[in-house]
């Protein structure tokens, strides 16, 4: 039942965006090539678009309350029916015949389910990841209860564009803190859908599927970060580039070119990394139009969704990109020494993306390279997104943004390698040597390697079968549908959860918490403390303790918390006793109330 209602009321807001988003792509000319069940994905993710816009107006003035949210979705629910009946029959009218499935089809479908199995379930865990207790979910909470837009200054990031924690705020609004998890994965399930059907298009249907399941693969479902809500919206604009692109010659055309630009900034507002695929946009149109008129519907539509965070930011502080630009622009909330601490911390993180998507480098050795204008297209897009990730990052959770094309392409890729591999061993065996899965050799007689290719399949199916429940089971332990299992989850894998919610459910003032940003959306709400930005700890703990305690209370503090790592460095310190009283202590976690006033 746990799980039926979270599901449901996904399906409930999926059909609500998908109402909006339909009625509003009616409007515009079909799509030159014609496919039901991606232009019912580029719809509702239109939809989640204009629901981030309507929830961000809302706030601005102050009215993002529990009634106008469910009066929304309510709205895309008749929307959704009233163009239920025309949907159906376009469906129909632009049907054709697909061709037969395969073996390999059919083998890689059972790949994909079983990819798939973990991701359905993961959703349903409490919050637990790092990123979002420590600002997603707190700011969400924060717009839920107040209905309005603000600068919270006890987050890490004040000054961040929220576009898609917007979602996230109008899940707590009417559902529970499981909820925004399940607005994450629908960036997940929507974009699949993207890349399953642009594969069947440009390519062929293995690697349609094995590129949807590359990008499930290695996509994080059990989260309410917007990583994945920018890759949605990414994937979304380079789909309508693309229709722009093939129906440019025909009168109406450019309202693709519109659509691509929101849906680029829906992604500008809410990540600065989506900032970086501008250049490359802005060369592509620019090499293929270059009226004014044109050029103004795309600045006008980009900017709806995300000009009210650039602006913001620009003319409270001068710098639109905050923190971001604070070398160029100034500094307000940062210092310098915290600049170059998250620099340092973002460079500490650097690693090798996903494996899996190495094979992008062999697409251009495909036939579908060869073939394809819109392969071509989504190959230079990868290269571009990891050259700009080469050069800045290199943290691979900053390339989410372009999985999803670069899965596609991988996949492609890895087409080309196992046709190189089976063409070298049907020279070495002959002939009728065995079976080739790729497109870019034709498949040979099943023989002597042919039966061991089989088996080697079987094997691999198995491992894969073997890994995919033992990842289900993992997550299935994670669930925890009734209070008490909730609070043993969080007890075991939120650090210092049990002293944040004592002091949640107790404290009287304002708290200050030391080393312990990964549990506050547990803690009391606000909660001060970091290592970045006014609050920042430096400023606090290298006082003796009595300067400290006085410090703190001067600004309101009753209390402070702390992992119990931290009770030899400064719990012991001398005098330390005669200013702070132990509260509470539990499952590593301690509580202190402050005995010093302010003078």
């Amino acid at each position: 039942m746990f799980a039926a209602a979270h599901y449901a009321a996904l399906a409930v807001f999926v059909v609500a965006c998908w109402g909006f988003g339909r009625a509003l792509l009616a409007r515009l000319l079909p799509p030159p090539r014609r496919d039901a069940w991606l232009e019912a994905a580029m719809a509702a993710t239109l939809g989640v678009g204009l629901f981030i816009c309507a929830f961000q107006l809302l706030a601005i003035f102050g009215a993002f309350k529990v009634g106008a949210t469910v009066a929304l979705i309510a709205a895309g629910v008749v929307a959704a029916a009233v163009q239920l009946r025309p949907w159906w029959r376009t469906v129909h009218a632009s049907a054709t015949p697909a061709a037969p499935w395969t073996r390999d089809d059919r083998i890689a479908a059972i790949a994909l389910a079983l990819v798939a199995l973990p991701a359905l379930v993961a959703p349903l865990a409490p919050p637990a990841a790092f990123d979002e207790l420590m600002y997603h979910l707190p700011y969400a909470r924060q717009v839920a209860q107040q209905g309005s837009l603000g600068i919270h200054e006890w987050l890490r990031y004040p000054w961040f564009p929220y576009n898609y924690n917007l979602l996230y705020a109008a899940a707590l609004q009417v559902g529970d803190d499981v909820l925004p998890h399940f607005l994450n994965a629908l960036a997940g399930l929507l974009s699949s859908v993207m890349v399953l059907r642009l594969g069947i298009q440009h390519a062929n249907r293995v690697t349609a599927i094995v590129g949807t399941a590359i990008w499930i693969g290695i996509g994080d479902y059990s989260n309410a970060l917007i990583d994945m809500g920018v890759a949605l919206f990414v994937l979304g604009a380079c789909v309508a580039l693309w229709w722009w692109r093939e129906s440019q010659p025909v009168q109406g055309g450019t309202r693709w070119l519109g659509l691509a630009a929101f849906c680029l900034g829906v992604a500008a507002g809410s990540k600065y990394q989506a900032l970086t695929f501008l250049p490359l946009v802005a060369l592509f149109v620019v090499w293929h139009e270059r009226r004014p008129k044109a050029w103004a519907l795309a600045l006008l539509c980009f900017m709806v969704p995300c000009v009210y965070w650039y602006a913001r930011n620009a003319l409270m502080t001068g710098d639109p990109f905050n923190p971001i630009g604070a070398r160029v622009f100034g500094f307000t909330d940062w210092i310098p020494a915290d600049y170059v601490q998250q620099v340092a911390d973002v460079r500490d993180h650097a690693a090798r993306p996903n494996a899996l998507i190495w094979a992008v480098f062999l697409a251009p050795l495909s036939v579908w390279w060869k073939r394809s204008a819109a392969v071509r297209a989504a190959g230079w897009f990868c290269f571009y997104s990891v050259a700009v990730w080469l050069v800045t990052s290199r943290y691979p959770r900053y390339l989410t943004a372009s999985f999803p094309l670069l899965a596609l392409m991988s996949a492609i890729g890895w087409q080309v390698l196992f046709g190189r591999i089976g063409g070298g061993l049907r020279r070495v065996f002959g002939p009728r040597g065995g079976t080739a899965a790729a497109v870019d050799a034709p498949a040979a007689p099943a023989g002597r390697l042919g039966l061991a290719g089989d088996w080697i399949v079987v094997l691999l199916v198995a491992a894969l079968a073997a890994v995919s429940l033992k990842q289900t089971a993992a997550k299935v332990a994670m669930i925890s549908p009734t209070p008490e299992t909730r609070e043993a989850f969080l007890r075991q894998h939120v650090p210092g959860y049990a002293a944040m919610d004592y002091l949640r459910r107790h404290a009287d003032g304002r708290v200050y918490q030391i080393a312990l940003n990964e549990a506050i959306y547990y803690g009391p709400n606000p909660i001060w403390g970091d290592t970045l930005g006014p609050w920042r700890y430096r400023d606090f703990l290298l006082l003796p303790p009595g300067d400290m305690a006085v410090k703190l209370a001067q600004r309101g503090f009753t209390a402070i918390v702390m992992p119990t790592s931290m009770v030899p460095t400064l719990a012991t310190r001398p005098g330390f006793d005669q200013h702070f009283a132990l509260l509470y202590e539990q499952d590593g976690g301690r509580a202190y109330r402050i005995l010093s006033t302010a003078p």
